[in-house]
């Protein structure tokens, strides 16, 4: 008899679960928690470096200083790329919603641009550092710089790689659902490097010179 009943049970459960929704989460569900969590682990190493140049930025072993090779002027340059190329991001990803694929296209070859131009003002920022015998291995406080604003370029780089891939798949695939779910993700990164500039431009580059 409980044999029986139990065998009854369990096509009641599975119809209960299929009315329930208890099955498998939609993909745009997995794929925005997925990314969530890739940008918050991001976040914590990024934080992480922070701490650890906040503890070595007086570790200079009597080598150069911050005010000593930083040109603010420089980075205000750099940030002034990367900023607008935020800004130029979003008009792309409001231009595919919007069908508006000219536009699309301008916006994100500007990022495009902005973004390499940030990026080869940072390498001929390090390439005159290394010049001028300040490179990674001088001091506790140089090895820090480094490494930290060299991992956010390093995002950067990874971030243009995948801006070119996203505008070749949106060219042969056109605006489709899944197209602009990877569009949404990549700007909601393209951001967060910009966030994490800041923090940047505030606690190593600005605090440093002063």
């Amino acid at each position: 008899m409980s044999e029986q009943m139990g065998t009854a049970e369990l096509p009641g459960l599975g119809t209960t679960m299929a009315r329930g929704g208890e099955g498998p989460a939609p993909v745009r569900i997995v794929v925005a928690y997925g990314f969530w969590i890739f940008l918050l682990s991001d976040i914590i190493m990024f934080s992480a470096l922070f701490a650890s140049y906040a503890v070595l930025s007086g570790q200079t072993a009597g080598g150069p200083v911050g005010r000593e090779l930083f040109e603010l002027r420089h980075v205000g340059i750099e940030t002034l790329c990367l900023l607008f190329s935020s800004y130029t991001c979003g008009l792309g990803l409001l231009a595919v919603e919007r069908r508006h694929m000219r536009g699309f296209y301008v916006a994100f070859a500007l990022t495009f641009v902005l973004g390499a131009t940030f990026l080869g003002l940072e390498i001929s920022e390090f390439a005159g550092m290394v010049a001028q015998g300040a490179g990674p291995s001088r001091s506790a406080f140089l090895s820090a710089f480094f490494s930290l604003v060299g991992l956010h370029g390093v995002h950067v780089t990874a971030g243009l790689i995948w801006l070119g891939f996203m505008v070749a798949q949106t060219a042969v695939r056109g605006p489709r659902e899944f197209v602009r779910r990877r569009l949404l993700c990549f700007s909601l990164f393209w951001h967060a490097l910009d966030i994490i500039w800041v923090a940047l431009l505030t606690l190593v580059y600005l605090m440093g010179a002063h």
